[in-house]
């Protein structure tokens, strides 16, 4: 048992806090991790905020995170000791169903345990002094100084990439690139709208960039996060609080985009999406919408051959993607620097929380152990 400082949340609409608990081994087919970085999600904050069912809590907080594994349970080959891990909340069985019809990021294992809040087996490696076990988050758990997952959750990377920046790769980098790529497929000369250019917003738009699309609106309420979304790839921008955006959108791109990407979770930002697509067009939905929540769409635009989709973490692989896209970071073509507007320490989550909240800046990182995540000075925020 290993004592660690982490991210508690105790109850929906109490602020969370750090705590010291207690961390076990890694059982066999998982892995322990000492955190370097980890991003702040807005999935997080619906986390805190209740918004994604009842009973999830006491839990330790944190999904999207990268550092180095300290150590390995028996039967884990992949990785060793030492090496540089992005985590993933899906650790696919590739056993499962979805699995074997190539849909590994709806294992179902995985979702189960995932909203459970244990690991694979059913038990959570978290623990209060006093005994009372702690939920993993998304069985991720990496708002701490070390975690628990299991094996294919802890996805080797290149070295080459800063810490700081892989902590986003497993979850905001590769849900806004697979969206792009896996279920939109843009291709060269698309037009694209993005709705919300937060931290997985602007993940959408470069990864649009990439693709090759000629037009790439985004749209938001904030004029700062328009102004980044231009500098990662956006050829033009639209304020969300005009008249009537979804009309600026399609005036834009001629018509209507072919695919508008809704990164918010909202009604009103969905039905946005759909406005602003032409005839033929994709609205894919990226937000994560709270439970409970209902959109609706007019039905008679079926007929124009309109598509509403859903995605979930970016409808790919992670264990085959997160590599790559550690690489294109390397390479130059992804700037994930650049989509982040705040650095903190733990004791700083509340407040990034607070900022989420109100729609304020793009990517927070929670830089654990500064050393180990290859931050520089001049590099924080």
């Amino acid at each position: 048992m290993t004592e660690i400082d982490a991210v508690v949340l105790r109850e929906p609409g109490r602020p969370v806090t750090v705590e010291r608990v207690e961390l076990a081994e890694p059982k066999a087919g998982e892995v322990r991790v000492r955190v370097a970085a980890a991003g702040v999600c807005h999935s997080d904050v619906r986390l805190a905020d209740g918004e994604l069912g009842e009973g999830r809590w006491p839990m330790v907080l944190g999904h999207e995170g990268a550092g180095v594994v300290e150590a390995v349970g028996a039967g884990v080959e992949h990785v060793s000791v030492g090496d540089h891990v992005a985590l993933s909340f899906v650790p696919a069985c590739g056993v499962c169903r979805a699995c074997l019809a190539g849909r590994p990021n709806l294992c179902e294992p995985a979702g189960d345990a995932g909203f459970a809040g244990m690991l694979l087996d059913g038990t959570s490696r978290l623990s209060q002094p006093d005994g009372t076990v702690l939920q993993h988050g998304l069985m991720t758990a990496c708002f701490a100084t070390r975690t628990v997952v299991a094996a294919a959750g802890a996805v080797p990377i290149t070295r080459e990439l800063p810490l700081w920046q892989a902590a986003l790769l497993g979850c905001g980098v590769v849900t806004g690139t697979g969206a792009v790529r896996n279920v939109a497929r843009v291709a060269p000369g698309d037009a694209v709208a993005v709705i919300g250019v937060g931290g997985v917003g602007l993940q959408v738009v470069a990864a649009a960039r990439i693709a090759g699309a000629t037009t790439i609106v985004a749209v938001d309420r904030s004029s700062d996060k328009l102004d980044r979304a231009r500098l990662l790839g956006a050829t033009h921008a639209v304020d969300a609080t005009g008249p009537d955006p979804a009309a600026d959108v399609r005036e834009l791109t001629g018509g209507g985009a072919d695919h508008a990407f809704e990164v918010v979770g909202r009604p009103e930002t969905i039905r946005l999406a759909w406005d602003s697509i032409r005839g033929g067009g994709r609205a894919v939905v990226v937000g994560l919408v709270p439970r409970g929540v209902e959109v609706a769409v007019p039905g008679i635009e079926f007929l124009s051959d309109k598509a509403l989709l859903g995605t979930y973490y970016g409808s790919g692989d992670a264990a085959r993607d997160l590599p790559g896209l550690a690489q294109l970071a390397v390479d130059g073509e992804l700037d994930l620097a650049g989509v982040v507007t705040h650095t903190t320490g733990l004791a700083g989550v509340e407040a990034a929380f607070g900022r989420l909240r109100r729609g304020e800046g793009g990517r927070t990182v929670v830089v654990v152990d500064a050393e180990l995540a290859g931050i520089q000075e001049g590099e924080r925020q």
